[in-house]
């Protein structure tokens, strides 16, 4: 018999999911994490990046987090993001057009501040764009 953990996955804006799943797979600072029910209790930094929540063997959710913190006890994952989003509700055009800025603003290295703003909207919005990728191929 398969074990499920409970997830729920929030912004500041909204909780965009809630509910139980078999795995769960973040992109945490230090590398991507698989927690299942059980888990021993972490808590750590997430990236920019793709989050998969596997509910069955032929179920999955996507979602897109641009950073957060992510907190495992044996029964339930908790993530706050600082931003999250449905896979399928991503704005490819927004997410294209935040690249561009992002890649106009490296051009222009006025300050190491704006040169670290641009890299890191660069790697938020490329992030994205993965994780529609991603959830298109799998859908």
């Amino acid at each position: 018999m398969t074990m499920h953990i409970h997830v729920d996955i929030v912004s500041a804006e909204e909780s965009v999911f809630s509910g139980l799943a078999e795995m769960v797979i973040a992109p945490a600072e230090e590398g991507e994490v698989g927690i299942a029910a059980r888990h021993a209790p972490l808590l750590t930094r997430l990236k920019a990046g793709e989050v998969q929540v596997k509910i069955s063997e032929s179920e999955r959710f996507f979602f897109f987090v641009a950073g957060g913190i992510i907190e495992v006890q044996p029964d339930l994952v908790s993530i706050l993001a600082d931003r999250a989003i449905r896979a399928k509700d991503i704005d490819e055009a927004s997410a294209q057009e935040a690249k561009r800025k992002a890649e106009e603003a490296l051009k222009d290295k006025d300050s190491k501040l704006e040169y670290a703003k641009a890299i890191s909207m660069l790697a938020e919005a490329m992030a994205e764009l993965r994780t529609l990728d991603s959830y298109r191929k799998k859908n």
